[in-house]
C-alpha cells in the first residue's frame, strides 16, 4: 500500500514531536542518565523506542514510512545541533550547563542532590580517573553531556622555571 504525501507529512511532524519530547524528557530527568548506561537504562531506552514507534509511523510500517521517521529525526537532529552551535544560550537551555561536583578537594553537596548523583556514583567516576578520595580530586564536574570530568592531584600543571634570556654574541670586527 503506497503512502500519500500527507501520509508522510503526519510521519514527519509525528517524528519531530516525539523528538523534541525525548529531548525535554532527557533534560527533565536528568543528563547523567546520557552517559552512564546501566543495564536498566538499556532496557528503558529500547522500550521507549519501541512505545513511540507507532506515534511516529502509526499504521504505516512500508520501508518507505520508516525511512521518511528516520530522515525526519535526522534532520530534527542536525537542526538542534546547529542551534545550538550557532547560538549558545539556546545551548545552555537545551542541553543545561556543566555542574561543578568537586572542587579543591571538597564535595559540593547542594550540586550533587542537584544533579541527583550519588556519593557512589560519584566516587565510582573518582576511581575510574585513578584516584581514590575526594581530597586528592582538583576537580570533578558533571559535564553537558551525562560524562564525570574529574581532574586530580598528578594533573596539576608544572610551571617551568623562568628561562635566562639568550646571550647575544657579537660579530667581532677585525
Amino acid at each position: 500500500m503506497i503512502t500519500s504525501i500527507s501520509g508522510y507529512g503526519h510521519i514527519v511532524f509525528s517524528s519531530i514531536c516525539v523528538y523534541i519530547f525525548i529531548v525535554v524528557a532527557l533534560r527533565i530527568f536528568g543528563k547523567k542518565e546520557l552517559a552512564q548506561l546501566s543495564v536498566f537504562d538499556l532496557v528503558f531506552i529500547l522500550l521507549i523506542s519501541n512505545a513511540v514507534q507507532n506515534a511516529m509511523v502509526g499504521t504505516d510500517s512500508t520501508l518507505g514510512g520508516g525511512v521518511i521517521a528516520a530522515l525526519s529525526l535526522f534532520v530534527v537532529n542536525y537542526i538542534f545541533k546547529l542551534i545550538i552551535y550557532r547560538f549558545p544560550r539556546a545551548g545552555k537551555l537545551i542541553q543545561g550547563h556543566a555542574i561543578l561536583l568537586i572542587y579543591k578537594g571538597h564535595l559540593n553537596t547542594i550540586n550533587l542532590i542537584k544533579a541527583k548523583i550519588s556519593s557512589e556514583e560519584l566516587m565510582e567516576a573518582i576511581r575510574e580517573h585513578g584516584a581514590t578520595t575526594i581530597v586528592e580530586i582538583d576537580l570533578a564536574v558533571l559535564e553537558v553531556d551525562g560524562n564525570i570530568s574529574v581532574l586530580s592531584h598528578e594533573f596539576h600543571v608544572k610551571t617551568s622555571k623562568k628561562r635566562k634570556p639568550h646571550k647575544v654574541i657579537k660579530k667581532q670586527t677585525n
